[in-house]
């Protein structure tokens, strides 16, 4: 029910102060200098409210796209495991367009900022990859998600009607058997303890660097030659296979590991809690080794492609690897053709095998 109250200033000034109540609502309250204006957001307001709409709309006016992320910062952030970049994510919409009222936030502008995202250089002087922009995108999309679903702030998301850039094909840079024993006997000779037991780890399993350094001894078993992960990207737990001369290496620092650390590659000094620094020793390895474009992620990338080329399914990759689909691992469908042959072949000549 709304009640329209004439009132009159000092000055002579005449306004229309109107007062929405329905039942089990609050109230809602509003000043007009016309009567048809006092009249229209009657029945506008009065319609939005019964279909639900009204609250997600003041909200939206409410709150700017800075109230957003800050509380999203705050409340959300520390419970993920990607938060120090979705923080630097979530800075650079705040620094573009957080003095936007959520209600102004159109997938116009989001696209306009996307295309802005592309162009710009980042600190290894190269325009922003398409990968790098959708996870922009995707983490301010999580924080619409929360505006909507939990808080109210939102009737929908914007971000909904943007189109992600299309990524690249993942890439594929593997080690050939040259290039493998190069750089395994240099990382051997390198003057640092740890350089070759990680990269042995990182060639046999395919565990990601930041797996390998978190190990402890208290997640790898010798005997039964295998490593717990309690902390994965994908946020599952995972036991990962430690077998043959990767097993042996592991026995071998076991032999002197130190008392005063659980992890299997402390840094030295005063700060054996905190895994050893093996970036320099893993870039001068691959710069005596001459490995063109070769990364340390690409261990990882070698090891799936031994797998595809020694036979293993798409799966049994995805299992080793911690993906959660095979969507990751197509890339690797290539190398497993053969493999793919053979069971087709198999499967041919049981069928047709007496014709």
């Amino acid at each position: 029910m709304a009640n329209i109250e004439k009132r009159t200033s000092k000055d002579g000034k005449l306004t229309y102060r109107v007062k929405i109540r329905l039942k089990g609502f609050p109230v809602q309250s509003a000043t007009f200098e016309r009567l048809t204006d006092a009249k229209k957001w009657i029945q506008q307001t009065e319609s939005a409210i019964r279909e639900g709409r009204h609250f997600k709309i003041a909200e939206a006016k409410r709150h700017t796209l800075t109230d957003l992320i800050d509380r999203y910062c705050r409340d959300v952030l520390p419970s993920k495991k990607s938060a120090k970049d979705q923080v630097q994510q979530l800075g650079w919409w705040k620094a573009e367009i957080g003095s936007y009222a959520l209600s102004d936030v159109t997938p116009s502008l989001l696209a306009e900022c996307r295309d802005k995202l592309g162009r710009e250089i980042t600190v290894r002087k190269k325009p922003r990859s398409p990968a790098s922009v959708v996870r922009y995108m995707a983490a301010l999309s999580h924080t619409f998600t929360i505006a909507v679903k939990e808080w109210g702030w939102l009737e929908d998301s914007p971000m909904r009607k943007v189109t992600k850039p299309k990524e690249s094909r993942g890439r594929v840079r593997f080690l050939s058997d040259d290039e493998r024993i190069c750089l395994l006997k240099i990382c051997k000779e390198s003057s640092s303890l740890y350089l070759y037991p990680v990269v042995v780890l990182a060639l046999s399993t395919g565990m990601r660097r930041g797996e390998i350094m978190g190990l402890t001894w208290g997640v790898v078993d010798l005997k039964q030659g295998r490593a717990i992960l309690h902390e994965t990207k994908n946020g599952e737990r995972r036991a990962v296979a430690i077998t043959g001369h990767a097993l042996e290496v592991l026995k071998e620092i076991n032999k002197v590991r130190r008392i005063d650390c659980n992890l299997l590659f402390p840094a030295k000094g005063n700060l054996p809690q905190k895994p050893v620094d093996l970036r320099t020793p893993w870039e001068t390895a691959v710069k005596k080794a001459e490995l063109h474009d070769f990364h340390f992620h690409d261990l990882r990338h070698s090891a799936a492609s031994y797998l595809a080329m020694n036979g293993a399914s798409l799966a049994e990759i995805a299992e080793v690897l911690g993906h959660k689909t095979l969507q990751m691992v197509k890339r690797y469908a290539h190398l497993s053709e053969g493999h793919t042959a053979r069971v087709v072949a198999s499967m041919n000549d049981k069928i047709f095998g007496g014709m």
